[in-house]
């Protein structure tokens, strides 16, 4: 297996922008969910995107979007690759045209297989399981019991939900998870990203993965 990839989630600014990508990592998120402490307007996603520079993966993160609402972010801003955190269908999530993952919330009796199913024939590029809460679509900065993890067969995993730089090797070693994703575990405050926390995160994830 090649190096856990890593994603930091809820970038607000340029300046964590810069920290995530000198950190290494390979993917940010931007939230487009309004209810999110780490919500990014048009005007301030669209500088985020382009401080990413070409190499890194921009990510725009959806909750249960209208279609006009993904479409004048994809008009305005440079995304590399969709998120959908919410209900979204399979067919809902591939009809932008874009390359798409699909997060799943780990709830209690979930059909794990058969929604890697449904997504994977809709042309998903990923599956990303996170913790459930019946507060919040994401950035709780809780876990969930990796060990309900089934075998995912056709998606690579992306796996989401309390991780941090304390926690993140034990992650990458139990579950071998494609990527990592990482949103408060990096965090000051909602929104505002520690460098040395990104930069700690990213190496441990690395440090933890097959030769």
């Amino acid at each position: 297996m090649p190096a856990t990839r890593t994603k930091i989630c809820g970038i607000t600014s340029v300046e964590d922008a810069a920290a995530a990508v000198a950190a290494g990592a390979d993917a940010i998120g931007l939230v487009f969910y309004p209810k999110s402490p780490r919500y990014v307007t048009l005007e301030q996603s669209a500088r985020v995107a382009r401080a990413a520079g070409p190499f890194v993966t921009t990510v725009g993160l959806f909750v249960d979007p209208a279609p006009e609402a993904v479409q004048r972010v994809l008009d305005k801003v440079p995304l590399q690759l969709l998120q959908f955190h919410g209900n979204e269908t399979p067919a809902f999530c591939a009809s932008f045209g874009r390359p798409f993952i699909k997060a799943l919330r780990m709830a209690e009796g979930v059909d794990v297989p058969a929604i890697e199913r449904a997504f994977a024939d809709a042309g998903a590029l990923g599956l990303l399981l996170d913790s459930y809460s019946p507060a919040a679509p994401g950035g709780t900065g809780e876990t969930f019991g990796w060990e309900r993890i089934p075998e995912i067969r056709r998606l690579p995993l992306i796996l989401a939900g309390g991780l941090s730089p304390e926690n993140v090797a034990a992650a990458v070693r139990q579950v071998r998870p494609y990527a990592v994703d990482v949103s408060s575990g990096v965090e000051i405050a909602p929104g505002r990203k520690d460098s040395a926390r990104i930069a700690a995160f990213v190496q441990a994830a690395r440090s933890a993965s097959p030769e």
